[in-house]
């Protein structure tokens, strides 16, 4: 969808898969937070620094999109952005997962992130940690200063 993916790839196995003998929605959103985790943590976020800040991103919104089943074996890669953030309360990430071998996007995701206190789930302002670190890795930052 945009340039510069972070990626990491998908092999499907027995247990993403449900009755319909295709991944199961569930296990869609399962991978997502996983890419998303891994993406934070190479962006140099991991869970003690939100811990050590008492911050959070917490899902506040979803859009999913699937567009093709997928099915044991295939090999999906998984790819995301930072496609807004306003440097205060909220960013969006950009999810898109590609069959290599069909080369089709077989799923696609929006998800809205707000910050919030890890004591009592109030929004509150991101630290300049994520400001930093999410608002560099911002696409949509990147292309204002391009």
């Amino acid at each position: 969808m945009f340039e510069s993916p972070f990626i990491k790839t998908w092999r499907i196995d027995h247990t993403h898969i449900d009755h319909y003998k295709h991944v199961n929605n569930v296990a869609y959103l399962a991978q997502a937070e996983k890419l998303a985790w891994s993406h934070s943590n190479a962006l140099g976020l991991h869970f003690a620094d939100y811990q050590d800040l008492n911050r959070g991103m917490v899902i506040k919104r979803h859009e999913l999109n699937y567009h093709l089943p997928s099915h044991v074996d295939d090999e999906l890669k998984c790819a995301t952005w930072i496609v807004d953030c306003d440097d205060r309360l909220t960013l969006k990430r950009q999810f898109q997962f590609i069959c290599p071998e069909r080369q089709k996007t077989v799923f696609d995701a929006l998800t809205t992130f707000v910050c919030v206190s890890l004591d009592t789930g109030v929004p509150k302002r991101m630290p300049e940690l994520f400001k930093n670190a999410y608002g560099d890795a911002c696409i949509s930052h990147r292309n204002q200063t391009a």
